[in-house]
């Protein structure tokens, strides 16, 4: 269930943004062209489908670097929705000297700079630029509540780097996340009482200081409060090398679980060469604002998952066989028959849709051997027992059945649990020995060196003040008594811990303190930022807290999870190589 709180709605705060775009913000009627660059064509796609924008007048959307219309244009208007940087506003000013366009109305998605609005202005000789504005929608919504900047490459790099010679070769990633933070509170209309941030992260404590002096120096910032909030809106940035442990785990819910075994990126999964799918399923759009079954059912687990869509595929079934052609005796029902035939049709392709998905994630459980590789993860995951996890990571390097991948992402996990109790050399040593290629033998080493004692705060193993003595009790109790049923399920992201400490007030200020000039109290609302990347186990957690608060009386404490990029184990790995480089 969304956040009840429309400001935090980042799906309808986004939607709104893109009808102000394709409606030049009622300044432009008539047929139009829409001009996106690469990140807001990945904005606009997050809330509305191709067609849906087609129906609106668009005659064509296209990439403001390189338009698919080259002339024959001058009678249509262009509405162009770009980043404010220097290259897309290059791109629009090259495309004002084509003057190919009856008239433009600019939209960047962020703060536009004086010198870059002084470039347009440059490139305008013809006079057509109806209009230049600043929509801050510069953030993906993947869900309701679970924002991205959708940034690849270099997002751990960056972290790593922080507080040492970084700026050269990473100033442009960490600008994108100030952007985006930014973006997040003025989309959201809403000044932090509060910013704290992780204390061990140069990067985090960077962010939220360059955030306090953004607002404290910049008008636009300045909402003014409701008389009704007490603790208002707290900003908590968070580092991924606090928690490297949960982008590495197996996902059994249904968003994450086609992330990590798929691939889900912008809405679409892959499913070619999968076998028994048909031509036309070998890519498939998985978007809540678009599939009315993927919303209702994207934080249900696999067994959930099936029963749902058995259900689904009975009433179908059931539905189908009402519209028979066999049954159609009039001319009436004929008719009946057609206006219905395009629901039908796309029923249709709904169902063959997620029973596809579906098998092919069946399939890869078994081949993986995937239910057995989860269960050991979650036992590394969230208990303490050297002797029979060493035991048991030496079965499971051995087993000519577990992937390459998986026996990597086994190592990881036994290597961040005892870095400092186990022997890593001797982990290294039995990875190579069940066959684990010397490249992702060599990631144990850095990977201690970008989340291992040394390198990530307190609380992922329940050590430090993160956690007190009695939650860590209660943690370890629950954990044994769920029962087999949840055996896959057990582990809760660190920073859930995190965000309960939060709105209790009991957050330490001394491993998460405030920037200058923040209230301190409870928070009516909470924005989390990870730098470095979220995921959907911890996108689904939120959701569930969310579901939870919506039911209390005052609407509770809602809260939006966001983040440099969502990431799976792929993903995670692929950018860990590169804190090596």
């Amino acid at each position: 269930m969304p956040p009840k709180h429309h400001s935090m709605n980042g799906i309808e705060i986004i939607k709104q943004y893109i009808d102000r775009v394709i409606h030049g913000d009622g300044k432009c009627h008539g047929m139009k062209v829409l001009l996106l660059d690469e990140v807001t064509t990945q904005i606009v796609a997050s809330v509305y489908s191709q067609t849906e924008i087609m129906n609106q007048k668009v005659y064509l959307v296209s990439s403001i670097t390189s338009p698919s219309l080259s002339s024959g244009g001058s009678h249509l208007k262009a509405v162009c929705f770009v980043r404010p940087t220097p290259s897309s506003i290059e791109a629009i000013g090259k495309e004002l000297e084509q003057s190919r366009f009856a008239e433009y109305h600019i939209f960047v998605s962020g703060i536009l700079s004086t010198g870059l609005l002084r470039a347009l202005a440059q490139h305008d000789t013809s006079e057509k630029v109806v209009q230049v504005q600043e929509l801050y929608a510069d953030f993906v919504p993947i869900n309701e509540d679970l924002w991205t900047l959708h940034m690849s490459r270099s997002s751990l790099a960056m972290t790593v780097a922080a507080g040492t010679s970084w700026a050269p070769k990473h100033a442009l990633q960490y600008e994108r996340n100030l952007q985006g933070l930014q973006s997040m509170l003025l989309a959201m209309k809403q000044q932090p009482t509060c910013i704290r941030y992780a204390a061990h992260s140069a990067c985090a404590e960077e962010l939220a200081q360059d955030l306090h002096d953004a607002i404290q120096n910049d008008d636009i910032f300045h909402f003014r409060t409701p008389s009704s909030s007490k603790g208002g809106l707290h900003v908590l940035i968070l580092d991924r090398r606090d928690d490297p442990v949960t982008p590495l785990l197996s996902q059994w819910t249904y968003q994450a679980m086609v992330h990590e075994l798929l691939g889900l990126n912008n809405h679409r999964v892959l499913l070619k060469g999968a076998p028994n799918v048909s031509k036309d399923l070998e890519e498939v759009v998985l978007s809540s604002t678009q599939d009315d079954f993927f919303r209702t059912n994207r934080h249900r687990n696999f067994g959930e998952l099936g029963e749902a869509i058995q259900t689904m595929l009975k009433d179908y079934q059931k539905h189908t066989a009402q519209h028979s052609v066999e049954n159609l005796n009039t001319i009436e029902e004929m008719q009946a028959f057609m206006d219905k035939f395009p629901e039908l049709r796309s029923r249709s392709h709904t169902v063959s849709k997620h029973v596809a998905i579906m098998g092919e994630l069946a399939r890869l459980v078994e081949v993986c051997s995937l239910m057995d590789v989860s269960q050991f993860e979650q036992q590394l995951a969230c208990t303490d027992d050297h002797t029979a996890h060493w035991r048991e990571l030496l079965e499971k390097l051995q087993s000519r059945t577990i992937k390459m991948a998986d026996k990597l992402r086994l190592g990881l996990l036994f290597a961040l649990r005892y870095e400092v109790s186990g022997n890593i050399h001797m982990v290294q040593q039995a990875m190579s020995k069940g066959g684990v290629p010397a490249d992702f033998v060599n990631l144990v080493p850095v990977m201690l060196r970008y989340g291992g004692v040394k390198s990530r705060g307190p609380g992922l193993f329940g050590e430090g003040d993160h956690v007190n003595l009695v939650s860590k009790m209660t943690k370890s109790f629950m954990t044994s008594v769920q029962g087999v049923e949840n055996v896959y399920a057990q582990h809760v992201p660190l920073l859930m811990e995190t965000l309960h400490a939060l709105i209790k007030g009991k957050l330490s200020s001394r491993t998460y303190p405030a920037a200058p000039g923040s209230s301190g109290g409870v928070p009516d609302q909470v924005l989390l930022f990870v730098v470095g990347g979220i995921t959907y186990e911890e996108g689904t957690k939120i959701a569930e807290y969310n579901e939870q608060q919506a039911k209390l009386p005052n609407g509770g404490i809602p809260v939006v999870l966001a983040g440099t990029t969502v990431h799976n184990s792929t993903s995670f790995l692929e950018e860990l190589k590169l804190t090596s480089l």
